[in-house]
C-alpha cells in the first residue's frame, strides 16, 4: 500500500505545486490588470484635458469670429457712409456749378456820353429816368 499513497502524496504534491502556480499567474494577471488600468486611467485623464482645450480653443476662435464679423459690419457701414458722402460732394458740386452758372450777371452795358447814371433813392428804386406815360 505504500505504493498508491506514494502515489497519493505525489498527486497531493503536484497538485499543490500546479495550484501554486495557478495562483501566481493569477497574481500576475491582475497585476497586469492594475497596470493597464492606470495606463487607460491615464490616458483618459489626457484625452480629457485635450478636449477641454479643443473647446477652449473653439470658443476663443467662435469669439474672434464673433469679433471680425463685427468689424465687417462696421466696415461695411463705413464704405456706406464715405459712398453717401462723395455722393453727396458730388450733387453740391454740381448745384454749385449751376448756381454759378446762373448767377453770372452780363456786364451792364458803359453808359453812353451824355446820359446821366440812374441814382437810387432811398428804397432802392431808380430815379431820374424818363418814363413813357402815353398811352
Amino acid at each position: 500500500m505504500a505504493s498508491i499513497s506514494s502515489i497519493s502524496g505525489a498527486q497531493a504534491a503536484a497538485q499543490s505545486g500546479l495550484q501554486q502556480l495557478r495562483l501566481q499567474q493569477a497574481e500576475r494577471n491582475a497585476r497586469q490588470a492594475e497596470q493597464t488600468a492606470r495606463a487607460l486611467q491615464a490616458e483618459a485623464r489626457d484625452a480629457q484635458q485635450k478636449l477641454r482645450d479643443a473647446k477652449e480653443e473653439a470658443r476663443l476662435i467662435g469669439s474672434q469670429a464673433d469679433q471680425a464679423q463685427a468689424n465687417a459690419g462696421q466696415a461695411r457701414q463705413g464704405l456706406a457712409a464715405l459712398r453717401s458722402v462723395g455722393e453727396l460732394q458730388s450733387r453740391l458740386s454740381s448745384a454749385l456749378g449751376q448756381v454759378t452758372e446762373k448767377s453770372k450777371i452780363a456786364q451792364p452795358a458803359a453808359p453812353s456820353r451824355g446820359s446821366t447814371p440812374a441814382v437810387l433813392n432811398a428804397q432802392g428804386q431808380t430815379t431820374g429816368s424818363v418814363i413813357n406815360t402815353t398811352a
